[in-house]
């Protein structure tokens, strides 16, 4: 054993991990606004709101208003909801002008059977008359079966 102090050893630094840094989006242009307004509400229509596609790209989006920043140009817009299938399929093909905004509106269908409805104005939701036939005709076979089992 030997009588020399332990020699002092500053703490070496431990390399910190580099964090991902997404690129930042840079618009390459003049910008406008997209005004998508998606109708109904998470009790009225489907608790899952609709999928968007902006020019190939997924947007998330939320029921009622949603301003999206988009290039001037070109703007073809994909929607579609979602329950056990895809449905209620729109697609509307626009031209957002520099500093323009451009109201769109869109509606799920009531059943999934039929495609959605889109535009530039407030739409319809389709549907109805199939939804209340459907509704009309359980009815009718619910009473049908009433009146045949107090019957016999």
């Amino acid at each position: 054993m030997s009588n020399q102090p332990p020699q002092f050893q500053p703490p070496q630094p431990q390399p910190q991990p580099q964090q991902f840094q997404p690129p930042q989006y840079q618009p390459q242009g003049p910008m406008g606004m997209l005004l998508l307004t998606v109708q109904g509400s998470a009790m009225t229509s489907n608790m899952i709101p609709p999928t968007v596609h902006l020019n190939g790209y997924p947007v998330p989006v939320k029921y009622g208003r949603n301003d999206i920043p988009v290039p001037a140009g070109p703007l073809h817009i994909d929607v579609h909801s979602q329950w056990i299938l895809t449905y209620g399929r729109a697609a509307l093909d626009c031209t957002v002008q520099p500093n323009q905004a451009v109201p769109v509106f869109y509606a799920s269908p009531f059943h999934q059977f039929t495609s959605g409805s889109i535009g530039h104005s407030k739409v319809k939701r389709k549907g109805l008359g199939t939804l209340l036939a459907i509704v009309g005709a359980i009815a009718a076979v619910v009473i049908l079966m009433s009146v045949l089992a107090s019957l016999g």
